[in-house]
C-alpha cells in the first residue's frame, strides 16, 4: 500500500511540475500564432486601390466619350448633342472670355465628354485639346468652372549623327531624327553657317533633348552640343551660362552669335553675287552692282542682319523700288531693296533688333522678278556682304573659362562616344 501511495504522490508532482514548465511556453506559441494569423489576415485584406486619372479627373465613375472637331462645328453644335441648354452654352461661353476664345475651337482638334452614368448621361466635364500640351477643362457646375491644364511631359536624350547628301531636312529624315531639329540648329547656326549654302558631304553630330507628351514627340528641342561640319571645318555649339544668359559658344569660348546674321532671309538660290560690272537685265546694259541678289517667292519675310536704326524708307521707281536702310553703328550700314512691302511700324528713327522683320521680298522698281536686293556699306563704302567679316558678341571670361572647359569636355566627350 506504502508503495501505491508514494506512486500517486510523485505522479501529482510530476503533473504539477509539467504545468509550471509547459504551460508558459504553450500559452506563448498560442500568442505567436493569433499574433501571425492577425497579421496575415491585414496583409491578405489590406488592397491598393488604383485610381485611374484622365486630364487630372479620376474617370472610374464617369462615360468617357471622345471625339475630334468636324468642319464647320464649334462649342455650341457639340454640346447641344448631348442636350446641354443654349442658355448653359451661353453662360460657358461668358465664362471662358478670360481664359479660352470658344471661337478658336479648331477642326481636327481632340475632344472629350465625362458623361454621368445615369439614363440621362448628362455631361459633368467638358475637354477641349488647344495643342499636344494644353488643354480647356469645362466643369458642368451651378456655375461653370473653366481652367486650362497640361499634360505631363518627359523628356529624352538623343544623339543623332546626320551626313547631308542633298539637304538638312531630307539628311535628318535619312537618320530618324525630327527634321525640326534642323530649325532648332539653324537658330543656333545662323551667324556662321549659311544653311542654303551647306553642301554634299557636310554632316553635323548633335546631343540633344527633346520632349514627349503621351509618348508623343512635341517639335521642342533643347542641343545640349553640337559639332557641324560644313565645307572641311568644324563648328562647334557648346550652351553656357554667362551673366545670367544661355548663349552657345565655340570650342575656344567664342560666342556662336555674331553682330550679323550670314543672310536676311531664307532664300532658294543667289541670283546675282557682287560685281562692278555686271550685265543688268533690264537696262540691257553693264553697270555695277554692289550687292546682292537673293531669289525668293514674293512675300518671303526679310529680316534686319543686325541691331540698329531705321534711316530711311522710300520708294526708288528706276531703282530698288521700296527699300529700307538700317545704320547699325558708326561703321556699318545695310540696304534692303525690292521689297513688296513694309512690315508694319517700319519708318525712319524706328530701333530694330537683330531678326526683326522690316519686309516682304518683290520685285518693285527695276526687277525680272522676285528677289531681294541686299547691300552692305563699310564706311560709306559699298562691300561684297558673303566676304563680311562679323565680329562675335561677348565671349566666355577669364573667371568663367574653367567652369567652361569642363562643361564642353564632359559634353563633346559624350557626343563623340555615343556615335
Amino acid at each position: 500500500m506504502k508503495k501505491t501511495k508514494w506512486i500517486w504522490i510523485w505522479a501529482a508532482i510530476g503533473l504539477v511540475l509539467g504545468i509550471i514548465i509547459f504551460w508558459p511556453s504553450n500559452r506563448g506559441n498560442k500568442e505567436a500564432i493569433l499574433e501571425a494569423s492577425a497579421v496575415e489576415e491585414v496583409v491578405d485584406t489590406t488592397e491598393q486601390q488604383q485610381i485611374h486619372y484622365k486630364y487630372g479627373i479620376p474617370d472610374e465613375n464617369f462615360i468617357i466619350e471622345e471625339g475630334i472637331v468636324g468642319k464647320n462645328e464649334n462649342l455650341s453644335l457639340i454640346l447641344s448633342k448631348y442636350k446641354v441648354s443654349p442658355a448653359k452654352i451661353h453662360e460657358i461661353s461668358q465664362r471662358c472670355k478670360d481664359i479660352f476664345d470658344v471661337r478658336s475651337i479648331r477642326r481636327g482638334q481632340n475632344y472629350t465628354l465625362f458623361l454621368a452614368q445615369d439614363s440621362l448621361r448628362t455631361p459633368e466635364f467638358f475637354i477641349y485639346e488647344k495643342n499636344a500640351l494644353e488643354y480647356v477643362v469645362i466643369d458642368f457646375k451651378e456655375t461653370a468652372d473653366v481652367y486650362v491644364g497640361k499634360k505631363d511631359i518627359v523628356t529624352k536624350e538623343k544623339t543623332a549623327n546626320i551626313i547631308i547628301n542633298s539637304n538638312l531636312w531630307n539628311a535628318m529624315v535619312d537618320a530618324q531624327a525630327d527634321p525640326m531639329l534642323a530649325v532648332t540648329l539653324s537658330d543656333i547656326y545662323a551667324w556662321s553657317i549659311d544653311f542654303y549654302g551647306i553642301a554634299k558631304g557636310d554632316s553635323v553630330r548633335v546631343l540633344y533633348e527633346q520632349s514627349y507628351v503621351e509618348d508623343k514627340p512635341l517639335q521642342d528641342f533643347n542641343v545640349k552640343a553640337a559639332i557641324f561640319t560644313n565645307s572641311g571645318k568644324d563648328f562647334y555649339a557648346i550652351p553656357f551660362e554667362q551673366n545670367e544668359k544661355l548663349a552657345y559658344f565655340d570650342e575656344e569660348g567664342n560666342s556662336l552669335q555674331k553682330t550679323f546674321l550670314k543672310a536676311p532671309l531664307k532664300y532658294s538660290r543667289i541670283s546675282s553675287g557682287f560685281s562692278n560690272n555686271r550685265f543688268h537685265p533690264v537696262l540691257k546694259r553693264y553697270r555695277a552692282h554692289h550687292g546682292v541678289d537673293y531669289a525668293a517667292p514674293t512675300g518671303t519675310e526679310v529680316h534686319t542682319i543686325g541691331d540698329g536704326v531705321v534711316v530711311k524708307k522710300a520708294y526708288q521707281a528706276n531703282g530698288g523700288g521700296n527699300y529700307v536702310t538700317i545704320k547699325h553703328n558708326s561703321v556699318y550700314t545695310t540696304t534692303y531693296m525690292h521689297l513688296s512691302k513694309f512690315a508694319k511700324g517700319i519708318q525712319p528713327g524706328k530701333r530694330v533688333k537683330q531678326g526683326d522683320v522690316i519686309g516682304y521680298v518683290g520685285s518693285t522698281g527695276l526687277a525680272t522678278g522676285p528677289h531681294l536686293d541686299f547691300r552692305v556699306y563699310k564706311n560709306g563704302t559699298p562691300i561684297n556682304p558673303l566676304k563680311m567679316s562679323s565680329p562675335p558678341k561677348e565671349p566666355i571670361s577669364p573667371e568663367n573659362m574653367p567652369r567652361f572647359i569642363q562643361t564642353r569636355d564632359s559634353l563633346v566627350k559624350i557626343l563623340k562616344q555615343t556615335l
